[in-house]
């Protein structure tokens, strides 16, 4: 019979309200086995092998030595540890790797300090440990003797899992291969192919939000996207300026900074959708308003943390973090989809992943696929949801009834990097890779035309582009826009075109 073990015991013993860790373990009467399905990765291990821990600071144990750091769990157990049992334990072994670890989180998570004495000079151990997760810059904790090196800090925590998916995927060299497509094209093509990019992101980015912008704001999206690598994702001011030029001034934020003290929004707001009897579904329960300046300031300092110097995060995992922590806060009244996925390209460009001058499309994998999209915000939602006691008014008015903070401000962007990576793939692969080949196959056709009959390289454009609409043919109804050419010429064209394209 299967016992549950480590996080997964915890949480039963203290009858934590959290979200499920990804990985569960069990102690079972079987061989060793892992399990993945549904989201949830089940990790069983033999009992008779001794894994079984025996009493709760045996699965305190447990849980360091065989799991991912999970920071909404662990904060939730801390809060239910009793201090004079945990001293009690850590006096037994004050200079153990795992009494170190959760004493660390211990008193980082609850803000208490134990009455231990600090550790004497001893070698420092890894808080979390690299082989299970992605590690981010090393801060040493000298009370503890502790390398405190995860993905954020005690306010602000991002777990990012090694996955066998996440491990192949980092290992794909997408970088290089991105630099490869743009280093083999011809630059005057390249430049249009950027061009149009680009402005294919905000339009994309726009219609994922169901909005079809005027010309003059999607202009402004596009300038803010070129100069993405510059942003400041630490100044709130900067999120106020590139929220005002994504949205309609009246949905516009702004602050008196001489009379407040941040510029998030003070209402509650939600993610749903219109019923056939038109009642409001909510697919999503955004933090209270009372919260995100505190989870916008954690979210902030993981951010710079995330890509320093010769610590940082695959840029990826780094891009994923960034910007679906941002969009899980939605600090904003609206936009906040926009620049979720405009911090995708932020983090990128900051950190030289993306050819300089260059972009992927992401909104538009993101708009092909969008029930993928869809599916993995949804999995952190459904996650959630059964912890946040929520009402809905006839107005629309939201109300949350109970604290929600720990929800957003511990998470895990596994399945979100996960995803990122498969969307920025198919961008070199399909997006980038097919505009260059477009690009290269019309100047073929245009110059072959235009040897054909010397005619304006604007009108040979024309029918060119006219002939490979229409699949290799000039449309019949199309001919009389071309009545100076004879028929065996629009023929040889059409040939001649055909044979480029393929």
């Amino acid at each position: 019979m299967a016992a549950p073990a480590g996080l997964a015991w915890l949480i039963e013993h203290f009858g934590l309200r959290v979200p499920a860790p990804a990985v569960r373990s069990e102690t079972i009467a079987g061989a060793r086995r892992t399990v993945v399905g549904n989201g949830q990765v089940l990790e069983q291990y033999p009992a008779a092998a001794g894994y079984a821990p025996k009493e709760l600071f045996g699965h305190l144990r447990f849980a360091l030595r065989y799991e991912p750091l999970d920071a909404g769990v662990w904060n939730a157990v801390a809060h239910a540890l009793e201090p004079n049992e945990m001293e009690r334990w850590i006096r037994e072994d004050p200079t153990g790797r795992f009494t170190r670890r959760a004493w660390y989180l211990y008193e980082v998570l609850t803000g208490r300090r134990l009455d231990i004495a600090d550790v004497p000079p001893t070698g420092y151990v890894d808080l979390a440990q690299e082989s299970l997760q992605l590690t981010g810059p090393v801060f040493r904790a000298r009370r503890q003797r502790v390398n405190v090196n995860w993905i954020g800090d005690g306010t602000y925590n991002v777990l990012i899992r090694r996955t066998p998916r996440l491990r192949e995927a980092m290992a794909g060299n997408l970088q290089e291969r991105a630099s490869q497509v743009a280093r083999g094209c011809e630059p005057s093509i390249l430049a249009r192919a950027v061009h149009y990019l680009f402005t294919k992101e905000a339009k994309s980015s726009f219609a994922i939000e169901g909005e079809a912008p005027s010309s003059s704001r999607a202009e402004r999206f596009v300038a803010a996207l070129a100069g993405a690598a510059e942003f400041d994702a630490a100044d709130a001011a900067a999120f106020v300026a590139l929220q005002n030029t994504i949205v309609d001034r009246r949905y516009a934020a702004s602050v008196d900074w001489r009379n407040a003290k941040h510029p998030w929004r003070t209402e509650q707001n939600y993610v749903g959708h219109t019923r056939s009897d038109y009642s409001e579904g909510v697919d999503f329960v955004c933090p209270k308003p009372q919260d995100v300046p505190e989870l916008m300031d954690g979210w902030m300092r993981m951010t710079s943390q995330l890509h320093l110097g010769a610590s940082a995060v695959d840029a990826i995992c780094d891009a994923a973090a960034v910007a679906f922590g941002f969009v899980l806060i939605h600090p904003f009244e609206d936009g906040n989809g926009r620049i979720h996925r405009f911090l995708i390209h932020h983090v990128l460009a900051r950190r030289g992943f993306t050819p300089q001058g260059l972009l992927f499309p992401v909104s538009a994998v993101m708009l092909r696929d969008r029930r993928a999209y869809d599916a993995v915000l949804e999995r952190f939602s459904a996650s959630v949801m059964p912890f946040i006691d929520w009402t809905l008014a006839a107005n629309a008015r939201m109300e949350v009834g109970n604290p929600t903070k720990d929800l957003y401000r511990f998470w895990d962007a596994t399945p979100f990097a996960e995803y990122l990576y498969g969307v920025v793939e198919e961008t070199i692969g399909k997006d980038l890779a097919e505009e260059i080949r477009f690009l290269s196959t019309f100047d073929r056709a245009v110059s072959r035309t235009m040897e054909i009959v010397d005619m304006p390289d604007r009108r040979a454009s024309l029918l060119v582009r006219l002939i490979l609409q229409n699949r290799g043919t000039l449309a019949a109804s199309r001919r009389k826009d071309f009545s100076e050419l004879s028929d065996g010429e629009v023929s040889s064209i059409e040939v001649a075109v055909r044979a480029i394209s393929g």
